[in-house]
C-alpha cells in the first residue's frame, strides 16, 4: 500500500512540479495572461490604424507639395514650431524616437517615472502629434514611436489591472515594446529579437513564453488586417562567394562608420558643434525647430523627390534597381534625418535610417561591378541600421524580414557585425541606451535638485518631465524647471 509496481515507495510530487501547476492554474497568472493578450490585440490594432494614418498624413502633405512647391517653405518650418512648442510641456516626453522611453521605464523601477513616460495620454500624444509632424513633411519614421505607444499601451492596462509592483511592470512594457515593433513592421522574429538585444539586454526564462505570445497575437491582428506582405516586397536576390563579398567589407565598414556618425550627432553633449546645438535649441526652441524645418526644405530642393518622411518609396525604389533618387540621396538623407532629429520634435528614426542606407548602397555599387547593385543596397540598409543602433541581431532580421529573403541572411549578418565594430570606433554607446541613460540621470538630478531645495509655503510643484533631447551640461540643473506634471 503505497507503494510502486517495483516495489519501491511512491515518489512524491517535486516542488518543482508543485509550482508549475500552481502557476499554471494560479488565477492571477491567469489573469495577467489574459491582460497579455487582450493588450497584444490592442497593440496591434494601434500599429495597424496608426500606419495607416501615417499613411493618409504624408499623402496629404504630397498633395499639399503637388498644388505648389512653395508651399512647403511655409507647412514645414511652420508645424515644426508648432511641435516644438507643443512639447515644452506636459507632452515633453513625446519627443524623438520613443524607444529611449521605453529602455529608460524598463531600466528604472520608479512609477512616477515611468508613468511620466508611458501613460495613455503620451501614447495618444505620440501617435497624434508624430501624424503631425508627417502633415508637415518631417523626415521621420513610425515605427519608433510604435514602440512607445506599444509599451504605454501594455504597462498602462497592467497598472489598471493591478499589476502594479516594478518586475510586474517591467514585463508589460517589454512585452508592448516588442509587440509594437513586430506589428508595426509585420516583422515577428525581429520583434523578439529587438526585445532581447536593444530593450531588455537579457532575457527571462518566465518572460520567454509572455513575450513570444504577445509578439504573435499583434502580429496576428496585423497579418488579419493588412494581410501576409514584406514591408519593402520579396526580393529574390543574392550574393554569391568570392570577389563579390568585397561588398559585405564595403558596406559593413562605411555604412557602420556612417551609422556612428549619426547616432554620435544625435546624443546630447555639452562641447562641441553638440553643445552648440544645444544651447541654441534650449534658449529659443521654437525658432530653432523652425530653422531645422527650413533647412530640411532647403535641402529637399536638391533632389527630384524630396527628403520628406520616412523615405520608404525611394528606398524600395533604388532596391528594386529603378529609382530616380540622386546621386547625393543617401548623403542629403542623412542631413535631412539629423535636422528633424536636432528640432526636437516626435518622430522614429528607423525607416529614415533604412533609406539613407539604400542611397549609400547605390553609391558603394558603382565601385563594385562584380556585384548585383539590390544585394550591395540591402547589405547597406542593414549595415547603416546596425551602425546607428549598435543592434546588429536586431538590424539583419529587420532586413531579413521586411524583404522576405533568407539567401542574403549570412552576408546580412556579416555586415551588421562589421558595422556594428566600425561605428563603435565613433560612438562609445548605442544610441537609444545613451538616450535612455540621459533621461534617467536627468530625473533623478531633478529628484536631488526637489529633495534638497529649502521647503516653500507653498506645497511643492511635481518633478519635471525630462525627454531624450536633454544636453548634459552643468546648467541643465537649473534648466529642468518645472513645467508640467510627472503623471
Amino acid at each position: 500500500m503505497g507503494g510502486s509496481d517495483n516495489g519501491y515507495p511512491a515518489e512524491k510530487p517535486t516542488a518543482h512540479w508543485r509550482t508549475a501547476a500552481e502557476e499554471l492554474f494560479s488565477p492571477v497568472h491567469w489573469r495577467r495572461r489574459i491582460l497579455f493578450w487582450s493588450g497584444a490585440i490592442l497593440v496591434g490594432l494601434a500599429a495597424v490604424g496608426f500606419a495607416q494614418a501615417a499613411d493618409h498624413a504624408f499623402g496629404l502633405f504630397q498633395s499639399i507639395v503637388a498644388h505648389s512647391s512653395w508651399w512647403p517653405f511655409l507647412l514645414t518650418p511652420l508645424v515644426f514650431a508648432l511641435l516644438a512648442w507643443v512639447t515644452e510641456g506636459a507632452l515633453k516626453p513625446t519627443r524623438g524616437s520613443g524607444i529611449p522611453q521605453a529602455i529608460a521605464a524598463l531600466k528604472l523601477e520608479d512609477e512616477p517615472f515611468r508613468r511620466s513616460l508611458l501613460s495613455v495620454r503620451m501614447a495618444v500624444g505620440k501617435m497624434a502629434l508624430t501624424l503631425t509632424a508627417l502633415v508637415g513633411g518631417a523626415s521621420i519614421g513610425r515605427e519608433g514611436p510604435t514602440v512607445h505607444v506599444g509599451a504605454g499601451l501594455l504597462y498602462s492596462l497592467g497598472r489598471r489591472f493591478g499589476f502594479n509592483d516594478p518586475a510586474a511592470s517591467a514585463r508589460f512594457i517589454l512585452a508592448g515594446s516588442a509587440a509594437g515593433l513586430a506589428a508595426a513592421f509585420n516583422t515577428p522574429l525581429a520583434g523578439v529579437v529587438f526585445a532581447i538585444e536593444e530593450m531588455s539586454g537579457a532575457f527571462e526564462h518566465r518572460m520567454s513564453g509572455i513575450l513570444l505570445t504577445a509578439v504573435i497575437i499583434a502580429g496576428v491582428v496585423s497579418l488579419g488586417i493588412l494581410g501576409n506582405y514584406a514591408y519593402f516586397g520579396r526580393l529574390d536576390i543574392g550574393l554569391p562567394l568570392g570577389k563579390a563579398w568585397f561588398a559585405v567589407l564595403a558596406t559593413g565598414g562605411l555604412c557602420g562608420l556612417a551609422g556612428g556618425l549619426f547616432a554620435r550627432l544625435i546624443i546630447p553633449h555639452p562641447g562641441g558643434l553638440r553643445g552648440f546645438i544645444g544651447r541654441l535649441r534650449k534658449r529659443q526652441p521654437v525658432v530653432f525647430a523652425a530653422v531645422c524645418g527650413l533647412v530640411l526644405v532647403l535641402l529637399s530642393q536638391l533632389t527630384d523627390t524630396g527628403l520628406y518622411g520616412t523615405g520608404y518609396p525611394q528606398a524600395k525604389a533604388i532596391l528594386e534597381g529603378h529609382g530616380q533618387a540622386v546621386e547625393a540621396f543617401g548623403v542629403l538623407k542623412f542631413c535631412g534625418n539629423i535636422a528633424s532629429f536636432w528640432a526636437g520634435i516626435p518622430g522614429g528614426i528607423f525607416s529614415p535610417a533604412l533609406a539613407v542606407g539604400a542611397g549609400l548602397g547605390a553609391n558603394i555599387s558603382a565601385f563594385l561591378p562584380g556585384s548585383d547593385p539590390s544585394a550591395v543596397v540591402l547589405l547597406a540598409m542593414a549595415a547603416y541600421l546596425a551602425g546607428v543602433t549598435q543592434a546588429p541581431l536586431t538590424a539583419a532580421v529587420i532586413s531579413m524580414e521586411l524583404t522576405a529573403n533568407q539567401q542574403m541572411a549570412l552576408p546580412i549578418m556579416a555586415a551588421c557585425l562589421i558595422a556594428r565594430a566600425s561605428s563603435s570606433l565613433i560612438c562609445r554607446k548605442p544610441v537609444y541606451k545613451a538616450l535612455a541613460d540621459n533621461l534617467i540621470e536627468a530625473y533623478e538630478q531633478a529628484a536631488s535638485d526637489a529633495r534638497t531645495a529649502p521647503p516653500k509655503p507653498a506645497s511643492p510643484e511635481p518633478l519635471p518631465i525630462v525627454d531624450d533631447e536633454t544636453q548634459a551640461d552643468p546648467e541643465s540643473a537649473s534648466a529642468w524647471k518645472p513645467d508640467s506634471p510627472a503623471t
